[in-house]
């Protein structure tokens, strides 16, 4: 009998390359969509065909009850969430219904459907925020800077809680920032593979961004959603850092941005440091400690800084090329 799994958020980065992986190892995939009158399916387009979408939303629970009977998993992978820092101080209340009681609709949906059901929670780097460590692990305190990060560690915390209380196969994966072709418009590598692509091809002159200086922990998406499918493969449930150990700034990103395609003189092209990409409170540094991962999942990252970066880059590139007809 062939592995079934429910994806919420099956639409967004993660999730799509998550059902890519799924699909890959026999799995028959269900993803949760919400209602739009516009569906955004563009990161899915290419599985439509082979997955099951169910409607539903993390704010309503007989929704997500329907969707655990209807698609009966052995595995629920919780990706869905409003998951740009920068939104959730305009919208501070949404995020938290999402990001942080949204992660108890779908556990309670799971208890009262089937509590033998495997649950992944996608927890972030965002929750360490003004870092109390470095590098930062699984025992390293919390101190969330945005509402977005202070609602990841209500998710964590409540995924612990039904682990304990309940006795469930509930975790979380700490993932640090992880990127891909794939990545929403709006986050600031994406930003800055999109603007790139069009100043090499002319129809672009500046990138606007924030501050050049806050510094990241950068994986590649496709290896992170490998690290979240070999937590539900144990036989007991634990947090696990997901990260590469290796720390770069938005400079280091743009400037390999721009030498990918040929442009070394890229501050004349660059505008930095403009008030509204800012943040009311910036997490500073970021750089995750995996050993945890690597010793008990025996998970790697397989994608180098430079080849996220360039293969974002040249997908932009190539996805410009094709909206000129």
């Amino acid at each position: 009998m062939a592995k079934k799994a429910l994806i919420t958020g099956i639409t967004g980065q993660d999730g799509s390359y998550l059902a890519d992986l799924l699909l890959k190892k026999g799995y028959k995939v269900s993803g949760l969509v919400r209602r739009l009158s516009t569906p955004n399916t563009e990161n899915i387009k290419h599985l439509l065909e082979q997955v099951d979408l169910i409607s539903g939303d993390l704010l309503d629970q007989k929704s997500l009850q329907d969707a655990i009977v209807e698609s009966e998993p052995d595995e629920v992978y919780n990706l869905a969430a409003q998951s740009f820092v920068k939104t959730s101080w305009n919208q501070a209340v949404l995020t938290g219904e999402y990001t942080a009681i949204g992660v108890t609709r779908v556990l309670e949906a799971i208890r009262a459907v089937n509590s033998k059901i495997k649950f992944y929670q996608a927890s972030s780097s965002e929750m360490f925020g003004k870092v109390t460590e470095t590098p930062q692990k699984e025992t390293t305190r919390f101190y969330p800077r945005s509402p977005y990060g202070v609602a990841k560690v209500y998710g964590h915390y409540i995924t612990v809680n039904y682990r304990e209380s309940y006795d469930m196969f509930a975790c979380s994966g700490i993932l640090f920032n992880h990127e891909s072709p794939r990545r929403g418009i709006e986050f600031v590598t994406r930003k800055i593979t999109h603007a790139v692509a069009r100043i090499s091809l002319g129809k672009q002159d500046k990138l606007e961004l924030g501050g050049l200086s806050p510094k990241r922990d950068w994986g590649f998406a496709g290896d992170y959603v490998d690290a979240m499918w070999r937590m539900l493969q144990q036989e007991t449930a634990e947090d696990f850092v997901i990260s590469t150990g290796q720390t770069h700034s938005v400079e280091d990103f743009v400037k390999l941005a721009f030498n990918a395609v040929g442009i070394s003189d890229w501050e004349k092209y660059v505008d930095a440091n403009k008030e509204k990409f800012m943040r009311p409170a910036e997490v500073d540094y970021l750089i995750g400690d995996s050993s945890k991962a690597k010793k008990v999942l025996g998970w790697e990252p397989t994608t180098s800084f430079k080849e996220l970066v360039e293969m974002m880059v040249h997908s932009d590139i190539e996805l410009e090329k094709k909206n000129e007809f």
